[in-house]
């Protein structure tokens, strides 16, 4: 986003009186926020004398006194920029406070219709802390409120699906089944230690894929390939993770299978879906090396 862009927004703000937040506004490169304090600043000083009209970018364009300017940002995260002196002189502070997890979880799960939602809460929380404090640090692990939401939400899915099934059970599987296929093997280990600290009395059962066993071991034959055991799991857990999640992301050395599990998994849905299996579509592939694009792309 260039400043070109951020005083056109600008302009609309003012003119219309509405108010605009910028979510990460420290993301924009520096160059840019130099040009844009001095935009803000024409604004304010606008707004101070209770101006009709004034001069933004070289227009003469109306200013109503009820439009305003918010900004988030996430200081010392990677790839963010540091507000200059001027920008932050014009913008008044409001600290944030960290979220009470475990009062957010206890409200998403009385809303997907747990009925002990405080106690089920509590234990995901605990999980969540202990994951923190005792796994291992990869750059992939997540245990933030969006990981939170998403395993939650998978929970209340479950739950809608088969209403008469244990919550213990219903929210033991989504955390297993969110979370696990992103972890190394020493922390799955613990991972499944600490669910069954959790969950002493509950035993899982792996998660049954159906039809698309038999299209994975039949495009694994055509390929040459062996039907290995931890492939195909690994294959199952891609395929869970794209049912819940808009984006995914293989991680792992070369010559490990990322590459064999994805195109494996779009034959085998695709085949599927030729025969007709309720809830498969076909699958198309577009692979960008992602030398050929620039970061703003």
């Amino acid at each position: 986003m260039d400043f070109k862009s951020v005083g056109r927004i600008f302009s609309g703000l003012c003119q219309a009186g509405a108010w605009g937040c910028f979510d990460e506004f420290n993301r924009i490169k520096i160059e840019v926020i130099s040009v844009v304090a001095m935009q803000v600043l024409s604004i304010v000083d606008a707004l101070s004398r209770d101006a009709e009209t004034f001069d933004f970018m070289g227009s003469t364009i109306r200013c109503d006194g009820n439009c305003g300017l918010f900004i988030t940002m996430n200081p010392g995260y990677a790839g963010r920029t540091e507000l200059p002196d001027n920008l932050k002189a014009l913008m008044r502070p409001v600290a944030m406070m960290v979220p009470d997890l475990a009062m957010i979880a206890e409200v998403m799960l009385s809303a997907e219709g747990f009925t002990d939602a405080r106690n089920l809460s509590k234990k995901t929380i605990t999980l969540y802390s202990l994951m923190q404090q005792q796994l291992s640090k990869q750059d992939h692990y997540d245990y933030g409120l969006r990981n939170l939401k998403a395993v939650l939400n998978m929970a209340g899915s479950i739950k809608r699906a088969d209403p008469s099934t244990n919550e213990e059970a219903i929210l033991m599987r989504a955390l297993r089944d969110m979370n696990l296929p992103k972890f190394i093997k020493d922390d799955e280990r613990l991972f499944r230690l600490l669910l069954g600290d959790l969950f002493p009395s509950l035993e899982l059962p792996v998660t049954e894929i159906g039809n698309l066993n038999a299209a994975l071991e039949s495009e694994l034959k055509s390929a040459g390939l062996q039907m290995h055991p931890f492939l195909v799991f690994k294959i199952g857990q891609l395929y869970d993770s794209k049912l819940t999640r808009h984006c995914n992301m293989l991680v792992g050395a070369t010559l490990s299978g990322k590459s064999t599990a994805w195109k494996t998994l779009a034959k085998a849905k695709t085949a599927l879906a030729k025969e007709n299996v309720t809830g498969y579509l076909p699958v198309t592939s577009f692979v960008i090396n992602p030398k050929a694009i620039t970061l703003t792309e």
